[in-house]
């Protein structure tokens, strides 16, 4: 099976829609179409004016819902080389479907009487079909009404004006100088719970390097049309098309990165997985009391995987750190003090672990359950496939995070126990010191089933950075190693010398805007400022690579290529923005202690930049800084200190 490649595919999307398509804007084959939770609503739609296919001539996104497509129809209108019929389309995407709006545009000198004919249809392909290449037998309906398939789904098509002949059909007598407009849209009816989220971040930046102003306002569109809602609750859906639907890690972690957008899609992406948390063992799901799950699926749509899945090994830890981090932003203490159970039960289920936090695959499910969860993600560096089970370095720091998270969180809130994470978190430090830390100088990047070192130089140790777990020495170390990780648009997933280096590999050796963006802010905390300014240039010309909508991987040497199968938008990517002004900015927020702190990267990587919006304990910080890394507050909420 052939994963569809999407680089060439402009994406419009709005949260669990999307649309895709080639830069003609015609729906043709594999993986065109308008989706709606992870079912394919429209397979096919092409336009013909006077039975001639138009020639595309450009195409752009509108933000990231809408984009136009322009053509011509060069047989018709005035004879020469200056096309004069032109067709545009503007498409747009809802929660439950989409838009398609036509404009003939006639600017000949000779009326035009012609044939507008559409002709869409519906597979009600599920998205993992789509995935895997498994479309081919699947029969298509057309539409021009309402249609049902045998399991209920139903797509409903609307036009306005009606159209004259059978199908979708208009005819047009459309004068010099004039335009037609017609508007089709496409609805998936049966999906009532499919709504969007009305909610605009105010975030945003100038710099006197452009190209940060562009990567944050696309992150922020691109957040903003990746949210849906669990009941009351909003999230960010992991990305397009592959993974609009709620996920631990992808959720979490997006979240986590855009606080400076605000609290709420955090307090709704803990509370939604909160409701999920592990209540028994179940080997065929990998449930497991007080564990966060990795991704959650339509029933109608799942593959591969069960519709509730608890394939990951990091998210419970991520999900008590997210709770913590968005406490200090400001999340109301009603909101944090209700999820306090599911904090103690999340700390058990990582306490429970024989030795260090590991997993084993159970033939059913992922192989990996990390970051890192393609089938051979861990290797040793001579490109031997580690075995389970398997204690991820990043794991056993996002554990030490969380012990002592978890801790502040229940003596804030005179809960008992802090006392016993603490000690916990001091013991994982000291044994992991001793066990994954490899001759060169570097943790390796996981143990294997034996206890033996798993040596890959990789990405992974980036996430160390920041979370405490290493000593001043030991973070020096790191930082060098991710430095020489470093490309000029962000950190390779291992180093060039190992043995299965690929940069247009999944996980060995491309780059994940989301593992720079960790790297990045852990080297911030960590003291490391020459070497984030580093990071944030690479950030800044990956952005400009790719139109400032970063996708989830590129190979990142010399220069960025596309990763053909990178999902785009992806949450964590887009969410890369807002964290770069974190990292930026250093800044360090304590809401419940009083205290905001802004010690910015000096020489400033950007030139001089402001940046309003920025939320914190429900009101926007507005601050600028100098080139030379003066800051400047010009309102913002009590307790700043400028650095």
């Amino acid at each position: 099976m052939r994963q569809p490649y999407l680089h060439e595919h402009v994406t419009c999307v709005a949260a669990p829609a999307t649309w895709l398509s080639g830069p003609s804007g015609e729906l043709a084959a594999d993986p065109d179409g308008l989706y709606v939770e992870d079912r394919r609503a429209l397979s096919r739609l092409a336009v013909t004016v006077a039975g001639h296919v138009p020639v595309p001539i450009g195409a752009r996104r509108d933000g990231a819902a809408a984009a136009e497509f322009t053509a011509v129809i060069r047989e018709l209108g005035d004879p020469g080389p200056d096309p004069t019929v032109t067709l545009t389309r503007r498409r747009e995407a809802g929660p439950r479907g989409g838009t398609e709006t036509l404009v003939l545009a006639n600017a000949s000198h000779v009326t035009l009487t012609v044939a507008v004919v559409v002709r869409a249809a519906t597979d009600f392909a599920r998205m993992g079909a789509v995935k895997d290449g498994r479309t081919d037998a699947l029969s298509t309906v057309e539409l021009g009404g309402s249609v049902t398939s045998p399991d209920g789904m139903t797509v409903v098509v609307d036009s306005a004006p009606a159209p004259d002949g059978p199908g979708l059909r208009w005819d047009v007598t459309l004068p010099p100088r004039q335009r037609w407009t017609a508007r089709l849209t496409f609805t998936r009816s049966d999906v009532d719970g499919a709504v969007g989220v009305d909610f605009r971040s105010a975030l945003e930046v100038v710099a006197d390097d452009r190209r940060l102003d562009a990567l944050v306002r696309t992150g922020v569109e691109d957040l903003e049309a990746l949210r849906r809602t669990d009941g009351p609750d909003v999230y960010y859906t992991a990305g397009s098309p592959w993974y609009l639907t709620l996920f631990g890690r992808d959720s979490l972690w997006a979240a986590r990165l855009a606080l400076p957008m605000g609290t709420e899609v955090a307090a709704g992406t803990l509370r939604a997985l909160a409701r999920r948390q592990g209540e028994r063992h179940d080997p065929d799901t990998d449930e497991e009391p007080g564990k966060i799950l990795h991704e959650v699926r339509p029933p109608d749509a799942s593959y591969h995987l069960p519709p509730v899945y608890y394939g990951t090994v990091d998210a419970t830890a991520l999900w008590v750190s997210t709770l913590a981090d968005a406490w200090r932003w400001g999340m109301p203490a009603a909101e944090v003090r209700e999820l306090l159970p599911n904090v103690e039960r999340a700390l058990d289920w990582l306490a429970g672990h024989e030795g260090f936090i590991a997993y084993r695959a159970n033939g059913k499910g992922l192989t990996n359950h990390g970051w890192k969860d393609s089938g051979d993600g861990v290797q040793h560096a001579d490109g031997r496939i580690a075995s389970g089970p398997l204690a991820l370095s990043e794991v056993q720091a996002y554990a030490y995070r969380a012990a002592l998270d978890g801790a502040a969180l229940l003596d804030a809130f005179d809960r008992p126990g802090a006392a016993h994470w603490r000690a916990w978190a001091a013991d994982l430090a000291e044994r992991f010191r001793k066990a994954f830390w490899c001759p060169g100088g570097y943790p390796a990047i996981a143990l294997d089933g034996t206890g033996a070192q798993v040596d890959s130089v990789a990405s992974n140790m980036g996430h160390l950075l920041g979370t405490g777990l290493l000593n001043p020495d030991e973070s020096l170390l790191v930082a060098e190693h991710v430095a020489a990780l470093a490309s000029p648009f962000g950190v390779r997933t291992v180093s060039p010398g190992s043995a299965g280096y690929n940069i247009l590999s999944y996980h060995l050796g491309s780059v994940w805007p989301h593992d720079t963006a960790i790297a990045l802010l852990g080297l911030v905390r960590d003291g490391h400022r020459t070497v984030a300014a580093e990071l944030v240039r690479a950030l800044l010309a990956a952005g400009e690579r790719f139109e400032f909508r970063l996708p989830e991987l590129y190979g990142g040497d010399a220069v960025a290529t596309a990763y053909p199968a990178s999902c785009r938008p992806q949450a964590w990517s887009a969410a890369a923005g807002p964290a770069l002004l974190v990292a930026l900015l250093g800044l360090d927020a304590d809401v419940p202690a009083g205290r905001i702190t802004l010690r910015p990267l000096a020489p400033s990587p950007v030139g001089a930049y402001r940046v309003r919006g920025l939320r914190i304990g429900g009101t926007d910080l507005d601050v600028s800084v100098t080139a030379d890394g003066v800051a400047t507050v010009h309102s913002g909420p009590p307790g700043i200190i400028p650095g």
